[in-house]
């Protein structure tokens, strides 16, 4: 099995996408996405770009939201991207909580490595683009390239990491989604 060497890009959902909430989003009323990220969504997917999300959503684990509602929230982004003519090509979500110590809980690496092993893909340089410093150590561990948005949580991510001296010369820092895929976008021409 050869490994196909497309362009790929990894996206956090909550706080990169769509509003984060420390209470989290719980429904497909909550679920707002953020200005501009369906336009750079699309973007992306225009320039040729296959896109996959890697999400943890506890709230499933916690029993704050069924799956249904999870799945509400999926297909209203994705037919708001496809509105534009974009695509998702794939959602990959963690519904554990931290207690049951899963492999697929971001900072773990096995949602990275589904993605990997569905879309045939290679992750070493694939751009994962979080808001969390979960989102920046499984992007690390899998050879990703991490990149920090300061919307969601990034502002506080980026002053914890900053506090721990843990600063990474690999780390981007975006202003928002829009902003990242700009640069992105920008580097290849």
């Amino acid at each position: 099995m050869s490994l196909r060497s497309e362009r790929v890009i990894i996206l956090d959902r909550d706080g990169v996408i769509n509003e984060d909430s420390d209470d989290y989003i719980k429904s497909l009323a909550e679920w707002k996405p953020l200005p501009r990220s369906i336009d750079a969504i699309v973007r992306l997917s225009h320039a040729g770009y296959r896109i996959a999300i890697a999400s943890n959503q506890s709230g499933i684990g916690r029993n704050l939201f069924p799956l249904g509602e999870l799945n509400a929230m999926h297909q209203l982004l994705r037919e708001l991207v496809v509105a534009q003519g974009g695509r998702i090509e794939m959602i990959a979500f963690c519904p554990h909580t931290p207690n049951e110590h899963c492999d697929c809980r971001k900072p773990n690496t096995g949602l990275l490595k589904e993605i990997a092993n569905r879309m045939n893909i290679s992750l070493v340089g694939v751009p994962l683009i979080g808001d969390s410093v979960s989102d920046i150590i499984a992007a690390r561990r899998v050879g990703a390239t991490p990149w920090l948005v300061m919307t969601g949580k990034g502002k506080r991510t980026l002053a914890q990491l900053r506090a721990q001296d843990e600063i990474f010369d690999d780390l981007l820092v975006c202003s928002d989604l829009c902003a990242a895929v700009s640069v992105l976008l920008n580097r290849e021409n």
